[in-house]
């Protein structure tokens, strides 16, 4: 029985969560010849503040980005 685990940050919708997991079941279907009903999905949600790149979390980073254009936008007010 294949089971494949998805880990993705949080911010996903239902909707974009159920198209992936079609879109692999597919894929396993395709390429393994296994049957459909046979096909475990698990999605492991992290938050964003628990995901770091380069040792910073996603959360300060998207802090940090919006914090940046939102003094950009201030000089454009000027």
């Amino acid at each position: 029985m294949p089971l494949v685990e998805i880990t993705i940050m949080e911010g996903r919708t239902r909707e974009q969560k159920r198209a992936m997991m079609a879109e692999v079941t597919d894929a396993i279907v395709r390429t393994l010849d296994a049957p459909r009903d046979i096909i475990r999905i698990c999605i492991r949600e992290i938050p964003a503040e628990h995901w770091a790149i380069a040792g910073v979390s996603v959360a300060d980073q998207r802090e940090r980005a919006a914090a940046a254009k939102a003094g950009e936008a201030e000089g454009d007010e000027r």
